[in-house]
């Protein structure tokens, strides 16, 4: 009983005076139990805050990514599944490898099958340093029919700047598998492609000393103002002082405070874990080739009227067999029938109210029947009338 009246007290939103009765009743008769009760719900009936988000999952440390690597390489051991004759650029490859370890062949006269040309892909972490192993993608340029079985032979894996940083090599796992006959064939996955784990080896480092920038720069994924000037309120925080700033709506620099002088890496995984409320830019996105629509939680609708209506044309086609009569020397004719029904929806008006949330609007349109390829046209008819207030993106 007790927590009916809480309940009750709860829900009087617009009226004071009975709120205060009902409080004077609830006073007479609490518990401790009672309490109890009326502190969790009164707790739960707290609007909700927005979601934190860790800073490392909003922004990087600018100069802490990842780089490509690209290589050209060679399969072997192949099972007849290697490029056909039509490709050339192998044989050259498997040339120049056995001049180099001093087989002279004549390059006319090598026809193998069990070999493919592949291009070799890598990425290098940062602080990847001498020794480091990584995983390699190994694709095919030819036309191979399975990778399936091969190995790599060595392959140097070059940067944008044509160093070496990393060599691979090592047989190759491929998820699939391609088999055919004279008149069918079958194939599961991908099987002109696989990887090698751990099949690189890393051979130089790409220099980067933290403490030598006396201060690093926090790069935002998605450059927004009050964003950024959040996270500089949180380190800020975090630091005790002021050594954090933006420069712009992207980018925060942040001091070296002299208590961690040597000690770079503790404080960086200090400000990794600083959880940051993000803005988010009211947006509507429309996907008009599979009907799909997102649109973000702020999202507002001005007041605006909605008329609606659907309208179907329906065309069928009945041939029918026209039989002559009997010794009328006539022919068996197909007639065509058509008939064509038009079917238009009712007179459908809605009126939207001023601030109501996108998400309102969605649940309306969707108790009057509005197909999500309607949605897509009324969302844009709204936001051309300027009653949508947020930013309209059509992929």
């Amino acid at each position: 009983m007790f927590c009916q009246d809480v309940l009750r007290l709860r829900n009087m939103n617009n009226s004071k005076l009975a709120g205060l009765r009902l409080w004077g009743r609830l006073t007479v008769r609490s518990t401790i139990s009672g309490w109890l009760c009326f502190i969790l719900i009164m707790l739960l009936g707290l609007p909700q805050p927005a979601a934190a988000v860790r800073l490392k999952d909003l922004a990087y440390f600018k100069g802490v990514r990842p780089n490509q690597l690209i290589g050209n390489g060679l399969v072997v051991g192949l099972n007849g599944s290697g490029d056909g004759t039509n490709v050339d650029f192998n044989v050259q490859e498997l040339s120049n490898l056995l001049e180099r370890m001093g087989v002279h062949v004549t390059r006319d006269k090598v026809k193998v099958k069990n070999i493919a040309a592949v291009m070799v892909t890598a990425v290098l972490p940062p602080f990847a340093r001498v020794g480091s192993r990584l995983d390699v993608l190994v694709s095919s340029i030819g036309d191979a029919k399975s990778l399936q079985g091969g190995i790599l032979l060595l392959t140097p894996l070059k940067g944008v700047d044509g160093l070496v940083y990393a060599l691979a090599q090592g047989p190759l796992s491929v998820g699939g598998f391609a088999a055919s006959g004279e008149g069918a064939g079958i194939s599961k996955n991908h099987p002109t492609a696989g990887r090698v784990p751990n099949g690189a080896t890393v051979e130089r480092e790409i220099p980067y000393d933290l403490r030598e920038q006396g201060g690093m720069v926090l790069a935002l994924h998605d450059p927004d103002f009050t964003t950024a000037n959040r996270m500089v309120q949180a380190i800020n925080q975090k630091l005790g002082g002021n050594y954090a700033f933006p420069q712009d709506g992207g980018t925060v620099q942040v001091k070296l405070p002299p208590r961690y002088q040597d000690r770079v890496v503790a404080m960086m995984a200090s400000l990794e874990d600083l959880e940051i409320i993000p803005e988010v830019v009211a947006k509507v996105i429309i996907d008009e080739r599979n009907g799909t629509v997102v649109m973000g939680q702020n999202v507002r609708v001005s007041t605006v009227a909605i008329a609606h209506g659907n309208l179907m044309i329906q065309v069928k086609e009945r041939p029918r067999v026209s039989q002559p009569l009997p010794f009328s020397q006539g022919t068996t004719t197909v007639v065509p029938d058509t008939s064509i029904t038009v079917k238009e929806g009712g007179d459908r008006l809605m009126v939207v109210p001023e601030g109501v949330s996108i998400g309102q609007l969605v649940q309306a349109l969707n108790a009057i029947g509005v197909t999500p390829r309607d949605l897509i046209s009324i969302i844009q008819a709204i936001k051309s009338a300027g009653a949508l207030q947020a930013e309209l993106e059509i992929i």
